[in-house]
């Protein structure tokens, strides 16, 4: 069994518990495949950020990165948290707003914002619009001057670091669809057209070097980088930005062989250093935002699954197929990434066999995970994938025409569900006849 199952995880049944609550009654009553979050996890993580933050005495803003989950309930949860968020499209901004968000909290991202979702985050008042182009910088322009309408603006900057990452994640070296370069100029050259702008307020600047990180090294370079630019601005255009933000990429645990650092030793790293910098350069401290997504989300959620056929091949492998698959979590298929498994209904039972499991997708590489070490299982088990919390849901599709999962959220023994499991009418519901 996972090392990442406590005792309390598990009940006088030998089953295992979401926020208190026996995943085999969450099975029963919602179906599979199911996504159950612990809201006390997400909760604690939250504060764990803060009290690091109020240790060291700073001002700061931790703004939660949507996009690793994004769905009314969660955006009510962040709102009970006292937290900011960020959004990346129009439909984020809506579910924020449908879930009652103070949108003064929200800031926008993306690289290619539409005019359509610009007009929607002035016409929601957003907090603040992180500007990633030049032609951004453009549309915003025109569309405040049209308006006579002021909204704050930071500069996605990339400072040219690269975190460790699978190359598909990383978004902070210079060769990225993302940001102003600053090496090149770019990033002077948008200060300089945003200063001269009559409705674009510029707060600060922005950087993201990349995703499951597990070393401090990347982000001390991107504090120095980002201190380095603000002091460089100063002297240049006589600004100082108020805010640096330095995004997330906090790594967590996935399977038992992974030891991440806690994401609050990021904080700690990069609040000691920016404090050093700002002493020796004498300039003041900035408020400092991070946006951590998977850090919150990451470990709180578990995907439930009924066990269906398997496959022995003698001498090779043995394949254990489940009810969901690739489209309610395609990260293993795109990222190669691993996770660790368990049988929810039989975590006492001894360990018997190495099996890899597969989904129900019509794609040889729909598999969840290979070579599992697991009690056997038989059809009708309940098999849980841990730590699917973030990018599970929001990456989900209807491949196959497949409906995708409900997801629930469990807290002190009770559960609550927040997203419907799709119906088979809900997968024609965009579809026209021919006729």
């Amino acid at each position: 069994m996972s090392t990442q199952i406590n005792a309390d995880q598990i009940n006088h049944e030998g089953h295992l518990l979401i926020g208190g609550v026996d995943t085999t009654s969450l099975a029963k009553q919602y179906g599979t495949p199911l996504i159950a979050y612990d809201t006390n996890n997400i909760r604690q993580q939250i504060r764990n950020f803060k009290k690091i933050f109020d240790e060291e005495q700073v001002d700061y803003q931790i703004s939660y990165a949507s996009k690793a989950f994004a769905t009314i309930a969660m955006y009510q949860l962040i709102n009970q948290e006292n937290i900011h968020c960020d959004v990346v499209s129009g439909g984020e901004i809506y579910t924020a707003a449908q879930a009652g968000f103070p949108m003064g909290k929200v800031s926008f991202h993306g690289n290619n914002k539409s005019y359509e979702e610009l007009e929607l985050a002035l016409d929601q008042n957003i907090g603040c619009i992180i500007l990633d182009n030049f032609h951004e910088i453009e549309l915003l322009s025109q569309l405040t001057d049209k308006r006579g309408q002021d909204i704050d603006v930071m500069f996605r900057v990339t400072p040219g670091i690269s975190a460790h990452t699978h190359e598909y994640v990383m978004t902070g070296q210079e060769d990225s669809k993302f940001g102003f370069d600053i090496n090149s100029g770019q990033a002077d050259d948008a200060i300089q057209q945003v200063l001269a702008t009559r409705h674009l307020n510029p707060i600060g600047i922005h950087c993201h070097i990349g995703s499951q990180i597990f070393a401090t090294d990347g982000f001390i370079m991107a504090a120095q980088k980002m201190m380095a630019l603000l002091h460089h601005w100063q002297v240049k255009f006589d600004f100082l930005a108020p805010v640096v933000n330095l995004g997330g990429g906090f790594g967590i645990q996935y399977t038992d062989d992974e030891k991440p650092l806690q994401p609050e030793s990021f904080i700690k790293a990069i609040l000691h250093e920016m404090k050093r910098i700002a002493a020796e350069t004498q300039m003041k401290l900035p408020e400092i935002w991070i946006e951590p997504g998977r850090s919150i989300v990451g470990n709180a959620g578990v995907s439930l699954y009924t066990v269906g056929s398997r496959k022995v091949i003698p001498g090779v492998r043995t394949y254990v197929a489940v009810d969901g698959g690739m489209g309610d979590n395609i990260r293993p298929a795109l990222y190669q990434a691993k996770y660790e498994t368990v049988v929810a209904n039989k975590l006492t039972h001894p360990v018997t066999e190495t099996v890899s499991i597969a989904g129900k997708y019509c794609e040889s590489g729909d598999m969840l995970a290979w070579d599992q070490k697991l009690p056997k299982t038989e059809a009708g088990d309940l098999l849980a994938i841990l730590d699917t919390g973030a990018y599970g849901y929001s990456m989900a599709s209807n491949y196959n025409r497949n409906p995708r999962p409900a997801v629930v959220f469990c807290e002190n023994g009770t559960s609550k569900l927040i997203v419907k499991r799709e119906s088979l009418q809900d997968l024609i519901r965009q579809d026209l006849p021919l006729e």
